[in-house]
């Protein structure tokens, strides 16, 4: 009985040991994570890839573009939902990787990132298209490590709205997402670029204008682009989201139709040729430029945090896509020089949104008759 009490005695001491054991290989291991591969630079993703072309593509070329001419680490994070939660947990292991500055590029971002600015203020974040806030909106609070960028959409669409009608477009249509500020300043934008055009070729333009109240593509808003395709419309600037996919279907279908190349597409935000054969340009963020210019104030201990930085063309931050531009007439040089009188001033653009109707809201038109379609 004896040497059995010693015998069980024994292994309990054993299985403590180990049990300890394990328990220092634990903390151990958990110390040795901090000699892990690291990553200086970030980019957490608008749950797609980084090879979207949209805001995940434009972010990490500019965040890329940097890291490889100083030669710094750099790192990709993909959320597994679009939800605040799940971006919120995929900055913080960004952070945990050894991020000094974290991208975050997306409207979708502006609550996730008022959370971290304050939870990490060691780290920086550049955060596209949006300023943070609670998830209500009652409270917007930009933190001294934080960049929030913003882009003068209205000079964007005004750049592909005048090339439109100088490539001998006079009908044209805005088939917008919903009336927030960014797409009224898109389309604010475009009917004034086509005035500006239209007044320089001395010809009339007509636009029809439609909110759909939805940043997706659905048969109403294909079906509403179609029946201005068949009534004589030429181009339709397709603005917000997967909107922009049924101004697309419903282009291809007229031009089946008729068997030649009649109806066209002004695309938004990234260049979006490869969307379809019926993208002329696109009205575009030149996201890379602004990622990269704002890691670049980051290193040069310039960083603007705390404050709104808008970027707009004379910071080469908008634009309309001309290296795939499918235009009959307009050329690059006819571009450069139209971009560069924007830069200048030459041109006033109105892009006061308080009023989202632009038959009432823009009445400096000259040679622009403006349909509003509720």
């Amino acid at each position: 009985m004896k040497k059995l009490l010693s015998t069980l005695l024994a292994l309990a001491m054993v299985l403590t040991l180990v049990a300890c054991g394990q328990k220092q290989a634990a903390t151990s291991g958990a110390s040795a994570s901090s000699n892990k591969e690291t990553f200086e630079l970030a980019l957490v993703t608008d749950l797609g890839t980084i090879d979207d072309k949209s805001f995940n593509q434009g972010a990490w070329e500019g965040l890329v573009k940097y890291a490889n001419e100083k030669g710094i680490s750099h790192k990709y994070y993909q959320p597994q939902a679009a939800e605040t939660n799940a971006y919120f947990e995929t900055i913080e292991l960004a952070i945990e990787g050894g991020a000094k500055l974290v991208v975050c590029p997306g409207y979708l971002f502006e609550e996730p990132v008022y959370l971290a600015q304050e939870k990490y203020p060691d780290t920086h974040f550049i955060l596209l298209d949006g300023e943070p806030h609670t998830a209500d909106y009652s409270t917007y609070k930009t933190g001294s490590n934080t960049m929030p960028i913003l882009y003068q959409e209205d000079e964007a669409g005004f750049l592909a709205g005048y090339a439109a009608v100088k490539d001998g477009n006079t009908k044209l249509g805005f088939l917008g997402g919903m009336a927030v500020p960014a797409v009224v300043r898109f389309g604010f934008g475009y009917i004034q670029g086509i005035d500006a055009a239209a007044k320089e070729l001395g010809v009339n333009c007509e636009v029809v204008y439609n909110y759909t109240g939805a940043f997706a593509a659905t048969p109403e808003a294909q079906a509403l682009a179609s029946s201005w395709y068949n009534a004589g419309t030429e181009v339709v600037f397709g603005c917000g989201g997967a909107v922009g996919n049924s101004a697309m279907s419903a282009a291809e279908g007229k031009n089946q139709q008729e068997g030649k190349f009649v109806a066209k597409v002004i695309g938004v935000d990234v260049d979006q040729y490869s969307e379809s054969d019926t993208v002329i340009t696109s009205a575009i963020k030149l996201l890379s430029n602004s990622v990269y210019d704002g890691i670049t104030m980051f290193y040069d201990g310039k960083f603007p945090g705390g404050k709104t930085t808008v970027f707009n063309a004379k910071n080469n931050g908008v634009g309309a896509a001309m290296d795939n531009a499918r235009f009959n007439t307009f050329t690059k040089a006819d571009y450069d020089v139209v971009y560069n009188d924007l830069k200048a001033g030459k041109f006033n653009i109105f892009n006061d949104v308080t009023e989202s109707n632009p038959a009432t809201a823009l009445t400096n038109l000259s040679n622009t008759k403006v349909t509003f379609i509720e």
